[in-house]
């Protein structure tokens, strides 16, 4: 069982990136799969998360991402990414990918089960 987090770089502010998180030994599609970042010095905090085990989907984009961050999935290739745009400085972290199996939404963080290794995402000029 593994998660696979990937797509992190350097970029300048106003610039995209696109992290991806692959799961290997189960399905991700019965999960709800979330983003969380952590900053030097601040708490982890919670992007983005994505359920589509039921027949509605639910989406959570934390405040500060709203209209710049997207998730999507695709359960055939056992993936979720997240596509960052107009990035900001602000954004800078490390970016973990982590799911929950869970009918609460949004998942407790206690509910995560797994996580994948981080991805560094780095926002300067």
């Amino acid at each position: 069982v593994q998660l696979q987090a990937s797509g992190g770089g350097s970029v300048q502010p106003g610039g995209s990136l696109r992290l991806s998180c692959v799961a290997s030994g189960f399905s991700l599609g019965d999960y709800a799969v979330a983003w969380f970042r952590q900053a030097p010095g601040k708490e982890r905090e919670a992007v983005s998360c994505i359920d589509t085990s039921d027949e509605t989907p639910y989406y959570y984009y934390a405040d500060s991402v709203k209209g710049r961050f997207t998730l999507s999935r695709d359960n055939a290739k056992n993936a979720v990414w997240l596509q960052m745009n107009s990035l900001k400085r602000e954004d800078t972290a490390l970016y973990h990918c982590a799911t929950a199996y869970t009918s609460n939404w949004p998942p407790k963080l206690w509910e995560y089960d797994y996580w994948g290794q981080g991805t560094l995402v780095t926002v300067s000029s």
